[in-house]
């Protein structure tokens, strides 16, 4: 089976583990992950923000790792993409108001391809109207009030576990991304099988 193409939006200071890992591990196993940011064109630089949960209140932010997108926001088609990824982070309170984010969202809906968020992702699919209205969906706490308003039904996973109903795939953040990224994989319909390991040969100790 080729593999998929799925386009990730992405702001200044989305969350480094959303965008890394999940773009890592894709490319791992043989699907295509393009990065996208309103307003930037492929090479170019976005700052990240790395999350953290220390005990306090609410969690903690420190600046993360620079990262390079690799495709031009203004070139993007999304009919050439079989699915669309929203990072959580802070990038989605305000990539989310992109007339050109909110279409290329609508077209995901419409046509009924997987969508996947996690974390403050949500945020962007809220801002097109009817994405989850009437849809089971996880993110990180704080954003249950507008997944409500929206017409959505807040899903409460454990941190570290994920939720898909139908097309649409969810998590709470980054300690769930194991999960999140394997309920991905079961929509894209990849298959991951274990086989043999392959040893190098040893001389024999009597040798």
């Amino acid at each position: 089976m080729p593999g998929k193409k799925i386009l990730m939006l992405v702001g200044e200071f989305s969350e480094e583990y959303e965008i890394f890992v999940f773009e890592q591990a894709m490319h791992a196993v043989g699907h295509t992950v393009h990065v996208v940011c309103p307003g930037k064109k492929a090479g170019e630089m976005i700052k990240t923000s790395l999350h953290d949960f220390e005990g306090h209140q609410t969690y903690t932010e420190k600046l993360g790792h620079d990262y390079y997108v690799n495709k031009t926001f203004s070139e993007v088609n999304s009919a050439d993409y079989d699915a669309v990824y929203c990072a959580g982070g802070r990038g989605p309170e305000y990539i989310r108001i992109d007339k050109g984010v909110q279409a290329i969202v609508r077209h995901f809906h419409e046509t009924g391809k997987p969508i996947f968020t996690i974390c403050h992702g949500v945020q962007i699919l809220i801002a097109v109207d009817g994405v989850v209205r009437g849809r089971e969906v996880a993110a990180l706490q704080y954003c249950e009030p507008e997944v409500r308003l929206a017409g959505g039904i807040y899903i409460d996973v454990a941190p570290d576990g994920a939720h898909a109903d139908g097309n649409l795939v969810s998590a709470k953040g980054w300690p769930g991304l194991a999960a999140f990224m394997r309920e991905c994989l079961k929509v894209l319909g990849t298959e991951i099988a274990h086989g043999k390991t392959l040893m190098r040969e040893t001389r024999q100790a009597a040798e």
